[in-house]
């Protein structure tokens, strides 16, 4: 099994521990390792079978490092299949939807023998839950909402559980001789949000050969269709994979078809036609004639454009700035220089300020912005304001321990119902790196969301708003506020917006991203890491900043240390 099919594991036993009234610390423990889990970018297998002690990984202890191993080596775990004896198998799906706690759900399977999402929709617009103790019409209300939300990503997971999927395929791919190029196409090319399948293309030289031994991988479940030309099976865990042959010659204009989107492609075929032209995954034709095909620049060109970058490939005005050479050259992984949103263990991280800073390090970053929680996020152990004072003492001291990265003393701090920061303005002016993010009162209305964001971003103390859209993929909408007049107070205030790179945040969302830049806000993208391995995630707020048509120039933390410092006004000495 892999990292996510072990998180999924540790997250059934966490829900039904949890619907069951079970140990508060136990169910948090099992949450902890969950998480561990799925922002993991190592294979957990692979570090069992080089001996390495998973203990050492974050919430990973003894009693889960045996359910780990025991889940590598056989697929199941004893104590999930305890726990679900006598215990409806849909049921712990209703922990995914947004508003919706344990003791609800178990509410609701007591009182009106909800056992699954249809039986919840069901109830709910039947007006039943409304009649419940403690629910009312108003909660009645979020539930079918948050059903709408959750129908949304139904049978599609994140791009970062694609990646990790995708890297083990193309392990066992690698190790098939036949196969002379493989390359992923469609959503997980163009970094979308959410992936719904994999499309694999290959070259090789015996088809039948290669789907042989593409049969031998161990987590294909099922074969859902066989041929010359394909070759379709589901994984463990429901995840379809298309697997697609083609020859060279007609490799490039497959990438360009498979890798999508419907309505990119559709355009393409329209400028084809207008030359006469055919265009389809084969190549670019007139009459019987093969025009281009075999590279996927190629393809383009003959198109009389520039080659289009697979993110922007969602027909938002790519094609036009292609054929006018006008297209931007987008940022890359490469160009971050340091990351401005981390947490530690004063908080809710896993890992020490050494241990993060040492991580920024390794991957030779030249700043780190250590951002923990402010006191109102009470689940984080969130700092008050002497505890924040010390905590930046403690940051400068690591601080001036190293001359190769500053160090930078920041906060997280929260945005009030009403605008307010969750810290006085003296404590925050005194710190190198404040990020205003909102963690409560996510469903206040269009005007009074708008009002307190612009107030937080007037506060004159803030550098960034943080996940500024407040939602999670597939668990909680975006919160509703004017978004020009937001974006247009932080250009006037100097505030930057924050990418969020985390896989179940991925906020600003991308079309955003493209808005603000045409407004001429700065971006900065974060890994919001919680653990020192979870730096790597940035790679994902990459990916959305490319879908967005950013450039190196529309994002600060690609400038050096001391260009930063000279933008970010609010450097200490």
């Amino acid at each position: 099994m892999n990292n996510v099919d072990i998180a999924r594991v540790f997250s059934e036993i966490a829900d039904i521990l949890e619907i069951k009234g079970g140990n508060e610390f136990r169910v948090r423990s099992y949450r902890r390792a969950e998480q561990t889990l799925f922002d993991l970018t190592v294979p957990v297998e692979e570090m069992i079978e080089k001996g390495e002690d998973i203990t050492s990984l974050p919430g990973v202890g003894d009693s889960h490092a045996k359910k780990i191993k025991e889940l590598v080596d056989t697929g199941t775990c004893n104590r999930l299949e305890e726990l679900r004896k006598d215990f409806p198998k849909e049921l712990t799906d209703l922990m995914k939807v947004p508003g919706l706690g344990a003791k609800k759900v178990a509410l609701l399977h007591r009182e009106l023998g909800i056992k699954n999402l249809q039986d919840l929709e069901k109830a709910g617009r039947e007006k039943r839950i409304r009649k419940l103790e403690g629910m009312g019409a108003k909660s009645e209300e979020k539930i079918l909402e948050g059903v709408a939300t959750l129908k949304t990503t139904a049978g599609r997971i994140s791009i970062k559980e694609a990646v990790d999927a995708f890297e083990e395929i193309d392990k066992h791919l690698s190790d098939i001789p036949e196969i002379q190029v493989r390359q992923a196409a469609g959503s997980l090319r163009r970094s979308k949000d959410t992936i719904g399948d994999l499309d694999v293309l290959i070259i090789t030289e015996d088809r039948k050969a290669t789907i042989k031994k593409i049969r031998e991988y161990d987590r294909i479940q099922e074969v859902l269709a066989e041929g010359e030309e394909k070759f379709f099976v589901k994984l463990v865990g429901g995840l379809e994979v298309d697997f697609r042959f083609f020859e060279k010659e007609s490799f490039g204009a497959a990438l360009m078809y498979f890798t999508g989107s419907k309505a990119h492609n559709v355009e393409l075929r329209k400028l084809a036609q207008t030359k006469g032209w055919k265009l389809n995954e084969y190549g670019v034709f007139h009459g019987q004639n093969k025009l281009a095909g075999k590279k996927e620049r190629e393809v383009y060109n003959k198109l009389g454009m520039d080659w289009v970058p697979p993110e922007l490939r969602e027909n938002r005005g790519e094609i036009e700035a292609a054929k006018k050479g006008n297209l931007p050259t987008l940022i890359e992984v490469g160009d971050i220089r340091g990351d401005l949103h981390v947490h530690t263990t004063a908080t809710d991280g896993a890992a020490t300020i050494e241990e993060m800073t040492a991580a920024a390090i390794e991957r030779g970053y030249e700043y780190l912005a250590i951002t923990d929680h402010s006191q109102a996020v009470r689940v984080t152990q969130g700092l008050d304001e002497e505890g924040l004072a010390e905590h930046a003492e403690n940051i400068r001291a690591v601080d001036g321990k190293h001359d190769n990265i500053r160090v930078l003393a920041g906060v997280e701090v929260d945005i009030l119902k009403d605008g307010r920061l969750d810290l006085s303005s003296d404590v925050l002016r005194e710190l190198d790196w404040v990020i205003a993010s909102i963690h409560s009162y996510f469903n206040l209305d269009k005007k009074e969301m708008t009002k307190r964001l612009i107030k937080a971003i007037e506060s004159d103390v803030i550098n960034c708003l943080g996940h500024p859209m407040g939602r999670l993929i597939g668990g909680r909408d975006a919160v509703d506020f004017d978004v020009n007049k937001v974006f247009d107070a932080c250009l006037d205030n100097g505030v930057f917006l924050e990418i969020n790179a985390h896989p179940q945040r991925l906020d600003l969302p991308d079309t955003y991203c493209r808005l603000a830049k045409d407004k001429g806000i700065k971006m900065v993208i974060s890994s919001d890491a919680h653990k020192s391995r979870s730096l790597d995630l940035i790679a994902f707020g990459v990916g959305v900043a490319r879908r967005g048509w950013l450039e190196k120039s529309d994002v600060i933390n690609t400038l050096d240390a001391k260009e930063l410092k000279e933008t970010v006004s609010k450097f200490s000495n």
